[in-house]
C-alpha cells in the first residue's frame, strides 16, 4: 500500500506550517519591534515601532535593511554621520540587534491563545506540523525551547539562515515538507501574521490564512487589544485584514477561533478539485 502522504488525488490538509511571532507565539509580534528600536537607538537613530514594524517577517538582516531604506532613517544617519549608511553600517547594527534580541526572546515565547489546543486536534487528525520564522536558526533555539516548555512544539521548524533565502521565497516551506514527508503543497496551510508570510505560502503553492487579531499588523499586546473599545478594535481588525487581503491571502482569521471553519472549507475546496 501507497503511504497516503504520497497520494496526489483526493486531496485534504495534511500539512500546517506555521510562523512564529505574531502567529504561534508572542501576541502582537513584540520582541523584534523592541530589538530593532534598541538597536538603532544605540547608534543614535531613532525608529518609530511602525518603521520596526514594517518588514515585519523577512529574515532579519533583510529586516534590518529595508529599514535602512525608509527615506527619513537615511536622512537621520546622513545627518549624523555625515554620509548615506553602507552595507557596513547595516552589518554594524545588526550586531547590535541580534544580543538585543536574543536577551528578550524567551520573554515573548508564550503561545497564542488557542495555538495548543488547534494544533491538539489537527494532530488528532493526522495533520502534521512544520514551522518557518523571520529568526536566524540560534535565535530560533531559543523562542522554541521556551515556547516547548508552555505546550507549543511543532513537528519541524526551519529558519531564514538554513536556507538560500527567506522570505518571500518559498525555501522554508518546502524545507519542512520535505522534512514532515508532505505533498503537494495544495494541501498544506500556510499561517501567518505579515505580508511576507502571505507571500512565502502563495510561492510555495501553499493555501495561506492571515490572522490578525494577535499579529503583527494589530501590533499590540493580548492586553492592550482586549482593552480596546468596539470601535477601535473593529478599526485596527479592518485595517490589518485590508493589508493582509492585498497581501494575497486566501483567508483571513480574526484570532484562532476561526481556524476550524477555515479548514473546513479548504478541505470542501480540495474535495472539489480546487488548488490554490
Amino acid at each position: 500500500m501507497r503511504n497516503p502522504n504520497f497520494t496526489p488525488d483526493a486531496l485534504s490538509i495534511r500539512g500546517v506550517i506555521l510562523d512564529w511571532a505574531g502567529t504561534a507565539v508572542d501576541f502582537g509580534s513584540r520582541a523584534p519591534v523592541e530589538a530593532f528600536v534598541s538597536a538603532f537607538a544605540g547608534l543614535d537613530i531613532h525608529i518609530s515601532t511602525a518603521d520596526a514594524r514594517g518588514p515585519m517577517g523577512r529574515a532579519k538582516r533583510d529586516h534590518l535593511a529595508a529599514v535602512f531604506e525608509l527615506p527619513h532613517v537615511a536622512a537621520q544617519w546622513k545627518q549624523r554621520y555625515g554620509r548615506e549608511p553602507t552595507v557596513a553600517d547595516v552589518d554594524a547594527v545588526y550586531g547590535a540587534f541580534v544580543p538585543a534580541q536574543m536577551a528578550v526572546l524567551a520573554d515573548f515565547a508564550k503561545p497564542i491563545p488557542g495555538v495548543v489546543a488547534t494544533i491538539a486536534s489537527w494532530r488528532a487528525q493526522g495533520i502534521r506540523i512544520g514551522s518557518t520564522t523571520g529568526y536566524t536558526a540560534a535565535m530560533l533555539d531559543v523562542v522554541a525551547a521556551a515556547a516547548a516548555r508552555q505546550g507549543y512544539a511543532p513537528d519541524a521548524r526551519v529558519a531564514g539562515d538554513q536556507v538560500p533565502a527567506g522570505r518571500p521565497a518559498p525555501w522554508m516551506t518546502w524545507l519542512n515538507l520535505q522534512t514532515l514527508g508532505i505533498w503537494p503543497p495544495a494541501a498544506v496551510v500556510k499561517i501567518g501574521d505579515t505580508p511576507a508570510d502571505v507571500a512565502e505560502g502563495r510561492n510555495a503553492g501553499a493555501w495561506t490564512v492571515a490572522l490578525t487579531s494577535c499579529g503583527n499588523e494589530v501590533g499590540l499586546s493580548e492586553a492592550e487589544f482586549d482593552a480596546l473599545d468596539a470601535s477601535a478594535r473593529a478599526q485596527v481588525l479592518a485595517t490589518a485584514r485590508e493589508i493582509l487581503l492585498r497581501a494575497g491571502a486566501h483567508y483571513i482569521a480574526e484570532s484562532w477561533a476561526d481556524m476550524p471553519a477555515i479548514f473546513v472549507d479548504i478541505n470542501a475546496r480540495l474535495a472539489a478539485g480546487e488548488r490554490p
